[in-house]
């Protein structure tokens, strides 16, 4: 098995699992286009903890953490196996690169795993791990998380960052799913595309102070972090990291749904 790239992906409104928008196309595709991995962590916006934590159930149980949506959503279950080997390994990896990390044994997998599980990989066959983010942290934190989740990679582990490239819910006012984009959003994507191609990691750290609207787009962090941790899990630390766009839209003009894939620029 050839080393897999890690991803992150935005997940938007747990609707994206019964709306078509092209997010959720590109998403129906994305098993696809990928070597089957033979499990997969799933770095999510929606499990906050002080320090790292991993999940290992033998069994995931699908976590509806929403209120106000269709009856629908609330019966779509997701019982992708665990890993609890596989959450020791993650554990150790982090613990030795200094983040002492702990292990959750009743936790399953939030809408930030599922929702986009569900679609890439509807089976519910591979094993899925989930680790949470640190946002009082800080998007330096998060990268160095993922360095050390690097070796991961080689061992048929397909990292993922769940979050959202746009995240500003407080001006939802019920806009239409295809709603033009607000300019600010345009403006914040773009400088944030612009430093990720060209692998401007320490612009990118400090996004918030340098990025248009960056506070306004991101009134808190953990939305954004899972994108770092995953730019983080393709640095070996010798030839650097290459990013490639592998989507991007809006929906409710708010909210862009980009998602990126990253290996080392040697792979």
């Amino acid at each position: 098995m050839t080393a897999l790239p890690s991803l992150f992906i935005s997940h938007g409104s747990p609707m994206l699992a019964i709306t078509r928008t092209p997010a959720r196309d590109f998403l129906v595709e994305l098993g696809s286009t990928l070597e089957r991995p033979r499990a997969i962590l799933v770095v999510s916006a929606h499990w906050e903890t002080v320090t790292p934590m991993v999940n290992a159930v033998s069994r995931n149980e699908t976590i509806h953490d929403f209120g106000g949506f269709p009856r629908a959503l609330f019966a779509l279950q997701y019982p992708a196996p665990g890993d609890p080997p596989l959450a020791r390994r993650v554990a150790d990896l982090l613990t030795s690169a200094g983040f002492p990390t702990g292990i959750d044994t009743t936790r399953g997998l939030d809408h930030g795993a599922w929702v986009p599980l569900l679609l890439a990989y509807p089976a519910a066959d591979i094993p899925v791990l989930q680790l949470s983010v640190q946002s009082h942290r800080g998007a330096s934190y998060a990268l160095a998380v993922g360095r050390a989740l690097a070796p991961l990679r080689n061992e048929g582990v397909l990292i993922l960052g769940s979050g959202s490239f746009t995240h500003d819910l407080r001006r939802f006012r019920g806009q239409a799913v295809d709603a033009p984009e607000s300019p600010d959003v345009t403006a914040f994507s773009a400088w944030m595309d612009e430093s990720i191609m060209a692998s401007d990691w320490s612009a990118l750290a400090d996004y918030r102070a340098r990025a248009p609207h960056a506070c306004d787009e991101h009134p808190t962090e953990e939305h954004l972090l899972p994108l770092f941790t995953a730019i983080g899990a393709a640095d070996t630390g010798d030839a650097g990291v290459m990013a490639r766009r592998v989507h991007h839209s809006t929906e409710h003009a708010i909210l862009r749904m980009d998602a990126y894939e990253f290996y080392p620029a040697s792979q």
